[in-house]
């Protein structure tokens, strides 16, 4: 665990018995007791720290002695949730200490100074939970309208442009009708609308090809199936436009990725388009995906509006798709490599409409606690690496045994995915609700789990320190 330096001279000397415990607490707890101690005393400097910012050394001082006491009466070989219940009794005091005391500075300023706007700390102390998730909700989760159709907008006028120029190129390439998806089209985005994504439908011969499940293949993995070529003694290789990307029996993914890459990114003519929609469109090369970034193009002869000149720009990511029925297969090589004929099967749609479903069927809020909980993620360098994903599988996991995701009850719900989230980490898996088999959490590393862990605890018993 590795703490910072502060800038006060009194820190010096518990930074160094903090390290030194740590670095033999590996010895006496084991990895798990060691990593949950350092959680403790992190958590318990820390808050503690920003409590006393207003107080006397010495008080600070002293809170640290008491908090170092009561550490210490653990014994030498403390379970997990020993340590855990230390946690959260630090936690609780250091923070209802620090709400005190800055509620008791703001009152102070404002006898001192003359009335200004309440300051977000002062907001701390007098909103509730439910206002504070509100409040956080329309003016950091929730996009404008007017920037949803911006980019919404950019998004169709390159659909139209990338769909003319195939058209034209290769007209005997077997497309489907191009469109937006993904969270923009989902109303599921946050924070900024900075993200498009450009479905492109392959049309396949249902005679010529199938599509094998996950399950039923040597990679046995269930969101990795495979497109086989079939009929091969009656309609013999060359029947079928898309035989001349096949990789042993296959349909590779990566061929069509890279035939996507030569005819598009590096064909098209990008300068003659930005010309056209008025602002710069170039491909993002270097990659395994179909990535595009447009941005506004700056004027310097006369004034643009002041949303022009503020908006950020805008990625659109191309993605080759199949579809039969419900399953989408898409065409993404970083998340199935190093098979080059897997596709990765999009379970997006169904989590998506799920959702869509309970919200409609219980008028319950899913979506939105699904948005702030994105939107703090997006915002919190600690919590980043949590993705979309695993966020949604949590509420949907969470709906089979809660039934009231009304507005009223928006932060009870809030606060339970905050403790099931934890319980997820501390046991390093969290299944998909459609496929049981698969561990969204995979893909975290042992130092983001503990970053996430810290966090998270933290906000156990203050969650409002999400919403800052």
């Amino acid at each position: 665990m590795y703490f910072q330096g502060s800038r006060r001279r009194g820190e010096d000397g518990i930074t160094m018995v903090i390290d030194f415990l740590l670095s033999n607490a590996r010895l006496v707890l084991g990895v798990g007791g060691a990593a949950m101690l350092g959680i403790a005393t992190l958590a318990v400097k820390r808050l503690i720290e920003r409590a006393g910012r207003a107080a006397d050394e010495e008080k600070v001082e002293q809170k640290m002695a008491e908090s170092w006491e009561e550490l210490s009466l653990v014994s030498a070989s403390p379970t997990l949730k020993g340590i855990e219940g230390v946690v959260m009794k630090h936690v609780a005091k250091a923070a209802k200490q620090q709400k005190a005391d800055l509620c008791q500075q703001s009152q102070t300023s404002s006898v001192e100074v003359q009335p200004k706007p309440e300051s977000k700390r002062l907001q701390l102390c007098v909103l509730t939970l439910q206002e504070r998730l509100q409040q956080y909700y329309h003016t950091r989760a929730a996009l404008a309208p007017h920037e949803v159709q911006r980019a919404q907008s950019l998004a169709l006028d390159i659909c139209t442009e990338i769909q003319g120029f195939l058209h034209t190129r290769h007209p005997d390439m077997p497309l489907g009708e191009m469109s937006i998806g993904g969270s923009l089209l989902d109303d599921l985005q946050v924070v900024s609308a900075d993200h498009a994504c450009l479905l492109v439908p392959l049309e396949l011969e249902a005679s010529l090809w199938r599509l094998v499940p996950g399950e039923e293949t040597l990679l046995t993995h269930p969101l990795h199936w495979m497109v086989r070529r079939v009929n091969l003694e009656y309609f013999p290789r060359g029947r079928s436009y898309w035989d001349r990307y096949l990789v042993g029996g296959y349909l590779s993914s990566e061929a069509v990725v890279n035939m996507f890459i030569k005819a598009i990114m590096e064909t098209i003519n990008w300068p003659s388009i930005s010309s056209t929609m008025d602002c710069l469109v170039r491909p993002v090369l270097g990659g395994s995906d179909l990535r595009l970034e447009i941005r506004p193009r700056g004027n310097n002869e006369g004034a643009q509006s002041s949303d022009v000149q503020g908006a950020e720009p805008l990625f659109i990511s191309m993605l080759p798709l199949l579809r039969e029925e419900d399953v989408v297969l898409t065409a993404q090589p970083e998340l199935t490599s190093p098979w080059v004929n897997a596709w990765h099967l999009s379970l997006y749609p169904w989590e998506t409409q799920r959702l869509a479903q309970l919200d409609a069927a219980d008028g319950g809020h899913r979506r939105q606690i699904l948005k702030i909980l994105k939107a703090v993620c997006r915002q919190n360098p600690a919590l980043r690496s949590l993705e979309a994903a695993p966020l949604a599988n949590l509420i949907l996991h969470l709906s089979d045994s809660e039934h009231d995701w009304s507005e009223s009850s928006l932060h009870v719900r809030f606060q339970q995915c905050i403790t099931e989230l934890i319980g997820y980490l501390e046991q390093g898996a969290l299944h998909s609700y459609f496929k049981p088999a698969v561990n969204l959490l995979s893909g975290l590393s042992e130092d983001q789990v503990d970053q996430m862990g810290f966090m998270l605890y933290c906000a156990v018993s203050e969650p409002e320190i999400l919403l800052i």
